[in-house]
């Protein structure tokens, strides 16, 4: 019975391992395509934040981003130069300021999500039917795993 459980652990360890070397990687590969938006990183990561997660205080998106408060001012100073973001008042708060996407911000960051979604399809297409039919079938259970590593980390931050 204890070796099937250190067995068991030892597997599981396996696919922790696996699945991490296959996120990097797959992330890895898409800074091809994400730099056609013409944009660092770390600008389009927050950009991505504003567009998909709509608009949020500085501090909620240095948290996000998980960043410093002055690194995140660096980076929407830059996208708001571009024309990508603008500060608007908090409606709740005088001493605060709402970060959004600005109409450009939006289309910039569509094309740069459609983007991904191509080279991903492409990459899809060029697998045999029975590994791509595998990646298919396992992408609910990816995003089920990523929700419950974001809400550990929400749990460390209490």
């Amino acid at each position: 019975m204890a070796g099937d459980k250190g067995r068991q652990e030892r597997d599981q360890r396996d696919v922790a391992r696996a699945l991490n070397s296959g996120a990097i990687h797959l992330l890895r590969g898409m800074r091809r395509v994400d730099r056609l938006s013409g944009l660092t990183p770390a600008r389009l990561s927050a950009l991505s934040v504003l567009v998909f997660g709509g608009p949020c205080s500085l501090g909620r998106l240095a948290k996000t981003e998980d960043v410093a408060g002055p690194t995140m001012t660096r980076i929407v100073d830059g996208l708001e130069q571009a024309g990508l973001a603008r500060r608007t008042p908090h409606p709740d708060s005088a001493r605060s300021v709402l970060i959004s996407a600005t109409d450009d911000g939006v289309a910039l960051m569509h094309v740069a999500a459609e983007r991904r979604l191509d080279l991903i399809l492409e990459a899809l297409h060029a697998l045999p039917v029975r590994q791509r039919d595998r990646i298919v079938a396992a992408a609910p259970g990816l995003v089920e795993l990523a929700t419950a590593v974001r809400e550990s980390d929400l749990e460390d931050d209490r």
